[in-house]
C-alpha cells in the first residue's frame, strides 16, 4: 500500500499533476470542498481521510509539534519551505515518500523536503 496526499490549498497545481502523472494519491483541499477551512480542520479532516497532509504553510509545522506534545494522534505532515524546494524536487520527493512508505510510517510525523 502506497501513502496517499492530501494537497494543502496553496500547494502549486504544477506538483499535483506531476503527481497524478506518477499515478500518486493525491487529493486537494479545493477538490475535497475545504478551501478556507482552518489548517486545524484540515489536519483532522486528512486523518479522517487517512491522508498525509503536503503544504509549504508553517503553520502546519506549529500545529504538529502541538499535536505530538499532547499526543493527539494526526496521519502525518510533509512540509517543504516555499523557497528551498523547486516544483520538480517537490515532485520527485513526494513520489518517493508515496511509493516507498506505508500510511503508518508517517503517523503523528513530521517529513521535511528536500530529502
Amino acid at each position: 500500500m502506497s501513502i496517499a496526499l492530501y494537497m494543502d490549498e496553496h500547494i502549486h497545481l504544477a506538483i499535483t499533476v506531476g503527481l497524478q502523472f506518477r499515478d500518486v494519491d493525491v487529493l486537494t483541499v479545493q477538490d475535497d470542498g475545504r478551501k478556507g477551512v482552518p489548517d486545524t480542520v484540515i489536519l483532522d479532516r486528512a486523518m479522517d481521510l487517512q491522508r498525509v497532509v503536503f503544504t509549504q504553510d508553517e503553520d502546519f509545522l506549529a500545529i504538529a509539534n502541538h499535536r505530538q506534545q499532547e499526543e493527539v494522534n494526526f496521519a502525518g505532515v510533509i512540509y517543504a519551505h516555499q523557497q528551498k524546494v523547486t516544483v520538480g524536487d517537490c515532485i520527485r520527493d513526494l513520489e518517493i515518500i508515496a511509493k516507498v512508505n506505508e500510511p503508518e510510517d508517517l503517523v503523528n510525523c513530521v517529513q521535511y523536503l528536500p530529502l
